[in-house]
């Protein structure tokens, strides 16, 4: 039995997002039948973590178990040969049997996309969320600052999660670009609630139109309330950018895509 860690890469708009669902084109399940095919049996497939429907992926990370004798170089080509356009092994490695691609990761880097334009963009409209009307850039930047550091984010938090705590450590929250053109809101820590981001980046987008001083968002943290924050911006606009694990997960050198 091998072990191999793959980084994917994948157009989230054909997906209904990452987990197996009945009737359902999942990013997991579309891997799970490539990989089937591949070995001629059932492999299991565990992801860094569950992106939505119509979320992309550049860095993507998932463990798997094989029975085979492939090296990852071959694995990363035979399974690509299988899987369809819209998803693709990027890197893949072999790693030790324990290695758990959701348990063992320390963090993830998320990038959402907005385009600002008075006219929307058609080349730009499956990967940016577009708002026409022209964003005040600084304000956001000042709203975001408080925002990193380890907080309880219980009013980011979308309806329907169960986790234990909602305190996150947000190393990085960065807002950058010019109004009239592509503005990019960066976010990378230690975990992510459920359409964590995307709420601060509805909420964040809510300052950038005037309609929420920057500063109020503090009181808005600290009210852990839903209620009490901006709407959830578009799954269109997010990609999960990176998953970052703490050396030496990997036993070989990761194995770069052709």
């Amino acid at each position: 039995m091998a072990s191999f860690r793959l980084t994917l890469e994948y157009d989230g708009a054909g997906f209904a997002g990452w987990q197996l669902q009945p009737r359902e084109r999942t990013v997991q399940g579309t891997l799970q039948e490539a990989l089937g095919r591949l070995v001629r049996g059932e492999v299991a497939v565990v992801g860094a973590g569950r992106t939505d429907a119509g979320v992309h992926a550049l860095g993507q990370v998932a463990s798997i178990h094989l029975e085979t004798g492939l090296d990852a170089s071959t694995l990363l080509r035979a399974l690509n040969a299988k899987l369809p356009p819209d998803l693709a092994v990027v890197a893949a490695c072999e790693v030790p049997e324990d290695f758990h691609a959701r348990f063992h990761a320390r963090g993830k880097h998320y990038c959402y996309r907005v385009w600002n334009g008075a006219a929307r963009s058609p080349l730009r409209s499956q990967w940016q969320h577009h708002v026409p009307q022209p964003l005040e850039v600084a304000a956001m930047v000042s709203a975001a600052a408080p925002l990193e550091g380890r907080h309880d984010f219980a009013s980011f938090q979308g309806a329907g999660s169960s986790v234990r705590s909602t305190l996150r450590t947000l190393h990085r929250l960065s807002v950058a670009g010019q109004a009239g053109d592509e503005i990019r809101f960066e976010m990378a820590g230690d975990g992510f609630l459920r359409h964590m981001v995307r709420n601060l980046v509805g909420t964040l987008l809510e300052v950038g139109l005037g309609r929420r001083a920057p500063e109020s968002l503090q009181a808005v943290l600290g009210a852990r309330d839903r209620r009490q924050a901006g709407p959830t911006a578009p799954a269109r606009g997010l990609t999960l950018v990176r998953v970052e694990y703490a050396p030496p997960a990997p036993v070989s050198p990761a194995i770069p895509g052709p």
